[in-house]
């Protein structure tokens, strides 16, 4: 009766322990599926790992096969970032005659914009080793291209044969630091070329990657300056003298008039003094010794440069044989309102000088009404004379 009780309508009753004892366990455990698994993988040089219905076995071969197109040939130098920060094309040109560098910046190619996203670009040079800001110089900038053109010349007047045998030129990709808030905004990439590898009245060519910019870092012999020079760690032991800059003289005994005329064309790479970073420089002339005329002159007053132009002259009058026997003394200065003014350097012409001073002032005296240009470099102590 139970039984049948049981099978017409009421499912049976288990109890607890019954409960417990039977195996519900549902099988083997499967491991859990990953959230990559519901992506497909991409591999280099193999299928895509999911492909349409219709594509067979062969016409992926075909795919995988086909030609690829050759890369351009490689740039004269390589570097662990090429293919990241792009490469720069210009021509440098070392005119000795006129003692002249030309950089001329062509294009950029492969550029990576940083995050501003810009593609507004620029150029820098500099001269190194030397004063950062008086060897530096730029391009315009070319808004709004990938592959900016420039087609500008950079020229550094004063280079001489010296230079070229010691110094490196350092090229930049910068982007236009109005786009950033900060002062200056980091370089997309750089370059170094030693210019010893130049020919002089030659052109060549280049088409270098860019690199990371490298650390620098100021020699502690110009750790008392006001000013700031920033030397390559690498190039810094080339150079062990402090370079205070140059200027452009030219000497010319005039017949007609009767005596020396000496000009003041220009100066480069000064020295700066101020805490600005440049300097206000004028130049100083003294014949001695003092013959009772007139032998001070002074040029005017240039603000807040380290290239500064003057083309200015000044006469002494004197016959040859009196000239001859005394000293130009030539000073380049840094004018400070108020307080007294700060020497950048000097040079000495005349008959007891030595090298590329002594043959300026020689060649000057053997000849009349031609004026002979020299770029000379100044000492960084003036010059103690007795009269």
């Amino acid at each position: 009766m139970a039984g049948t009780a049981a099978a017409g309508g009421r499912p049976p009753r288990v109890s607890m322990q019954e409960h417990m004892a039977i195996d519900v366990s549902p099988g083997p455990i499967r491991p859990i599926r990953l959230i990559s698994h519901y992506f497909p993988h991409f591999y280099p040089l193999t299928e895509p790992a999911l492909h349409p219905p219709d594509l067979r076995p062969a016409a992926a071969s075909t795919i995988r096969s086909a030609p690829q197109p050759q890369p351009d040939p490689e740039p004269e130098r390589d570097s662990d970032d090429s293919t990241v920060l792009g490469t720069l094309e210009f021509t440098l040109l070392f005119d000795a005659d006129n003692s002249a560098l030309h950089c001329t910046a062509h294009r950029a190619k492969g550029l990576k914009p940083l995050a501003s996203g810009s593609v507004d670009t620029y150029v820098k040079a500099n001269l190194l080793p030397g004063n950062s800001k008086a060897s530096q110089l730029r391009t315009r900038t070319i808004r709004g291209m990938r592959v900016p053109v420039w087609e500008e010349t950079l020229t550094y007047h004063g280079f001489t044969r010296q230079d070229a045998a010691c110094k490196t030129l350092r090229l930049c990709v910068c982007e236009d630091p109005w786009l950033w808030r900060q002062r200056r905004a980091p370089p997309l990439g750089e370059l170094q070329v030693p210019l010893r590898k130049l020919v002089p009245n030659r052109a060549r060519s280049f088409d270098i990657y860019l690199e990371k910019r490298r650390l620098a870092k100021r020699p502690k012999s110009l750790d008392t300056a006001r000013g700031m020079s920033l030397y390559e760690e690498e190039v810094e032991t080339e150079v062990a003298w402090e370079e205070r800059g140059r200027v452009l003289l030219s000497l010319c005994y005039s017949s007609q008039r009767g005596g020396l005329l000496v000009g003041v064309l220009r100066c480069v790479h000064l020295a700066p003094m101020d805490a600005n970073g440049y300097s206000d420089p004028f130049v100083c002339l003294f014949l001695h010794p003092n013959a009772g005329k007139k032998s001070k002159f002074k040029t005017s007053v240039r603000r807040k440069t380290l290239n500064p132009e003057f083309n200015e002259e000044f006469f002494y009058s004197g016959p040859r044989e009196e000239l001859a026997q005394k000293t130009l003394l030539v000073s380049v200065w840094d004018y400070d309102l108020g307080t007294a003014d700060d020497f950048i350097g000097g040079v000495q012409l005349g008959s007891h000088a030595s090298g590329e001073r002594l043959r300026h002032w020689l060649e000057y005296l053997g000849h009349s009404d031609h004026r002979l240009e020299l770029w000379h470099p100044l000492d960084s102590k003036p010059v103690q004379l007795s009269n």
